[in-house]
């Protein structure tokens, strides 16, 4: 466990009027203050605004006004949000200066519920990485071992829980761009049902793909963010129009009576470690009285290959838009064409270059048939598969991520290397599928290890009841710290 207090503790006392949420913002200010430099976990600290608006929560406190369930919880946002009157960059120069006019749904959200934003967080430009190294403005740092990476696309947000600059922050999960970094950060991380957050406000990766969740220390803590943000907008054509479940009912219930399935066709890759801890995940929850039911999901291992036709293809239709006339950078030239060439080679990076070339050679006469029509056709069968073994388990438990946190620059030379971060989490997004990483215990280099829970679409409920067992039963990991100027380690309480 971290040693942070709960978003719920934290809403409870700034509500009761114990704590001020300017005391609340002020401490986390301090940590950033001291260690953001180090970690980049942001793009841009929110400080100013977060006094205003904390000082806004304790006068509703004092007025008798009820804030909301998250009064006074410091919130970091991941800079693909969109947030009334503060820039929003994805992390792209492309982006540069654009101020969007309004806030997000999910932004909205949270305003109402009472968050203070603490600031705007780094990613991989345009959501298009596994290790947050992809940023226009420098890489984030993983805080428990700064010479490593924190994960990608959202590395920005876990990085900012995991240090503890903000009890709970927001990320978007395309092919685990949640679930992964919040592995490689010894932090929980939800992808929910495709649909059931809004995406209103997101700046699109893959628009078919694309969802929103949240980062917390705690399952709990997770729950009632999803309590927050999860809900039908007419502002989303995609967004389920379903009834809200209560998503912590469930979390202190046990499993005795469940069903968890284990992979037996499950892609080899991970590492012993990453396996060891899997083989204890299932252990633990055959010991709380869950039974263990073994699964074939036949085209689990062509999820990577589907992926990277649709989601690039996605991307390249998606990224067309910015072209230095309606956003951001503009490069002058003397004819338009020119223009936009020169835009588009000064704005975006290298990754995101790629899987544009990617995405418009899949979709291109001759080869749209050859490529992107056959990724569609496993993407079927996919969720056939998923159903299929869903009607024999009630969750199932994979690896979030194939390792631990790995060193700097340790991939970015072989891309194909990078995108084998995601193997165990791409699956779900083309399912739509919700998933969840939760620490449990450590691997190589005492790092922390992520176990995925997945469940069938709209089947939050249950997937967090298995996550909070396993939160209770996961070996205890205390916090660790290695930077590169002390190269020591400690667990403790927090981090200062």
């Amino acid at each position: 466990m971290s040693g942070y207090p709960t978003v719920a503790a934290i809403a409870a006392d700034v509500r009761s009027g114990t704590r001020s949420a300017v005391d609340v913002l002020d401490e986390h200010l301090a940590r950033i203050d001291t260690r953001e430099a180090e970690i980049h976990a942001f793009n841009r600290v929110l400080a100013d605004e977060a006094r205003r608006r904390a000082a806004e929560i304790d006068d509703a406190v004092a007025s008798g006004r009820d804030p909301g369930p998250l009064a006074g919880v410091p919130v970091a946002l991941k800079d693909n949000m969109c947030t009334e009157g503060v820039p929003t960059t994805c992390s792209s120069k492309i982006l540069d200066g654009w101020v969007p006019p309004y806030d997000g749904t999910v932004v909205a959200q949270l305003r109402e519920a009472g968050a203070v934003f603490v600031g705007k967080t780094n990613l991989d430009e345009f959501a298009m990485g596994s290790s947050t190294e992809n940023s226009a403005f420098g890489a984030t740092r993983n805080p428990l071992d700064t010479s490593r990476v924190p994960g990608g696309s959202s590395g920005g947000s876990a990085a900012a829980v995991a240090a503890g600059f903000a009890p709970l922050s927001f990320g978007s999960d395309t092919g685990g761009s949640i679930r992964q970094p919040a592995a490689l950060c010894g932090v929980v991380g939800i992808k929910p049902t495709y649909g059931r957050v809004s995406r209103y406000g997101l700046v699109a990766f893959a628009s078919s793909l694309d969802q929103i969740g949240p980062f917390a220390h705690t399952v709990g803590d997770a729950a009632l963010a999803m309590q927050v943000v999860c809900g039908h907008d007419p502002h989303d054509s995609t967004s389920i129009p379903e009834p809200l479940p209560d998503y912590s009912a469930l979390l202190d219930r046990g499993v005795e009576g469940l069903r968890i399935g284990r992979i037996t066709d499950l892609p080899s890759g991970a590492d012993a470690d990453v396996e060891e801890r899997l083989t204890e995940a299932f252990d633990a929850l055959a010991v709380a009285g869950a039974t263990i039911v073994d699964v074939e999901v036949p085209a689990f291992g062509y999820g990577l290959t589907a992926y990277y036709l649709i989601a690039p293809a996605e991307a390249s239709s998606n990224l067309a838009r910015y072209d230095g006339v309606r956003y951001g950078l503009r490069v002058e030239a003397p004819d338009t064409n020119s223009m936009y060439m020169a835009t588009r080679a000064a704005g975006f990076g290298d990754e995101v270059k790629r899987r544009i070339l990617l995405g418009t050679y899949a979709l291109s006469a001759g080869y749209y048939d050859a490529y992107y029509g056959k990724a569609l056709k496993i993407r079927r069968l996919m969720a056939q598969d998923f159903a299929r073994a869903y009607e024999q388990a009630d969750v199932l438990l994979t690896p979030a991520s194939p390792s631990v946190a790995f060193p700097f620059g340790s991939k970015t030379a072989d891309p194909f290397s990078m995108y084998l971060c995601d193997t165990y989490t791409i699956p779900a997004n083309l399912t739509g599928d919700p998933g969840v990483s939760v620490p449990f215990g450590t691997g190589a280099d005492d790092l922390p290890v992520g176990v995925q829970v997945l469940a069938p679409a709209l089947g939050e409920p249950v997937m967090l009841q298995v996550a909070a067992e396993l939160e209770r039963r996961a070996p205890d990991q205390g916090v660790r710290v290695v930077s590169d100027t002390s190269r020591t380690s400690r667990t403790g309480e927090g981090v200062a």
